[in-house]
């Protein structure tokens, strides 16, 4: 009953991404496909350190290699190389290959913090290499082509283009769950969980690291080929460390001991970007506050707390449950109010525009505009609301989770105590 019901989901949702996109704006589509690269960026990377245990901090190098071998590619198909433009994320998949093989044999010689240095060092290689390798990567300014028509389809239209990224997320992400289920899946999760054992077992630990990096590299470079048919063009910032941050911050908050745990971090960080970053120039540092909350109160991510929930819901009394998480979901609301007041306040009055009111102004201390009312610096009552807000959340919060823990504690709720779900992190 569980397969059935986990097909019929996965079928309504498949449903829901192919039938929605075309009544939806082209700002929309543009998201829906930075949300689907960015969920094969995550669940490539997952293989890693969700699977493996092997934490990279450079993996946007196979993700920009990825995306210029795509590039070089479609700038051939402009020339008359007779090409289907639906294949071309094979190149990226070929690029991501080859260098993650080489970089995967020597960065898998060492491990933990030493492996992930050496993922970081390969990445910056690459970003200091590529402005001067004009030939290769172009240069600062990158390079660019256009997708050529296939088969009586453009690829004119965002629409298209999307399409084109959900049946390659879909193949990938397919292979990337039957792999889980194979006995060499099998054998990377043990070298997560006992890489001494399994070289007792007469495994080459070292050799099984590398396939593992190097398939991770392939799929991040189908989703790097993926960002280059979208936007056309590509230069060495693919390469920055920001990307391959981004992508670590996505996969733990989603959850990156579920399957499809990143693909929700995936969602949530590329949709709160895409609504928040027209909204506020501080919507990076809102970000960071999301991943550190979740990491302090949920780290097994989005999708461990949903999977927790959903697994023993039969054992838990829903009834008290709701009640305390909109409880909860109350006092985050008013410390949300609060943080983003002050956030938003600080920036204002630390601004340029702020500071040129202040010099026409004599030096004082005018009012701003802000959430569409006026507010006086100078006023105690302006500074009194957000503290307001944050010590009536937190309280709200700090009570909750008492309660929450009590709760667990109890078994959830379950009159059958045998039957009591594992506390989630941070609330036990």
């Amino acid at each position: 009953m569980a397969a059935i019901r986990n097909t019929l989901l996965l079928a309504a949702l498949l449903v829901l991404l192919i039938a929605v996109p075309p009544f939806l704006g082209l700002g929309w589509q543009n998201a829906l496909v930075n949300v689907l690269i960015a969920s094969l960026f995550a669940l490539a990377f997952n293989l890693l350190i969700g699977q493996a245990g092997l934490l990279s901090f450079g993996h946007a190098a196979y993700f920009g290699i990825g995306a210029f071998a795509a590039l070089h590619l479609m700038i051939a198909i402009e020339d008359g190389f007779p090409f289907p433009t639906p294949l071309v994320p094979l190149a990226g998949a070929a690029a991501g290959l080859l260098i993650g093989l080489i970089a995967g044999y020597f960065a898998t010689m060492r491990s933990g913090v030493y492996f992930a240095l050496v993922t970081l060092a390969i990445a910056e290689l690459f970003h200091s290499l590529a402005p001067r390798l004009e030939a290769v990567f172009g240069g600062e300014s990158g390079i660019s082509s256009m997708r050529m028509p296939w088969s009586d389809i453009t690829f004119g239209s965002m629409l298209e283009v999307y399409y084109l990224t959900l049946a390659w997320v879909l193949i990938c992400g397919l292979g990337l769950w039957a792999y889980t289920r194979t006995p060499f899946g099998r054998l990377t999760l043990a070298l997560r969980d006992n890489e001494q054992r399994v070289r007792f077992l007469g495994y080459s630990t070292h050799s099984v690291k590398v396939i593992v990096f190097a398939v991770s590299a392939m799929l991040t470079g189908v989703a790097g080929s993926l960002q280059a048919i979208s936007n056309e063009t590509a230069n060495y910032s693919l390469f920055a460390s920001d990307v391959s941050a981004q992508v670590v911050l996505q996969t733990f908050v989603g959850g990156s001991t579920v399957f499809f745990g990143p693909v929700i971090g995936a969602a949530v960080f590329t949709l709160f970007s895409f609504l928040v970053s027209d909204l506020t120039r501080s919507w990076v540092l809102y970000q960071g506050l999301i991943f550190v909350l979740v990491m302090l109160y949920a780290p097994s991510g989005i999708g461990g707390v949903l999977q927790h929930h959903i697994r023993n819901r039969r054992q838990l009394d829903w009834r008290p449950l709701s009640g305390l998480y909109l409880l909860a979901l109350a006092g985050g609301v008013l410390i949300t109010a609060g943080t983003v007041f002050l956030t938003e306040t600080v920036a204002v009055l630390f601004g340029e525009e702020y500071a040129v009111a202040r010099r026409n102004a004599g030096g004082s201390l005018p009012a701003y505009e802000l959430f569409g009312a006026h507010w006086d610096p100078t006023d105690i009552f302006t500074w009194l609301l957000p503290l307001v807000l944050l010590a009536g959340g937190g309280a709200i919060t700090v009570s909750t989770r008492r309660h929450v823990t009590a709760f667990w504690n109890r078994g959830g709720g379950s009159r059958d105590t045998a039957a009591r779900p594992v506390s989630l992190g941070g609330a036990a």
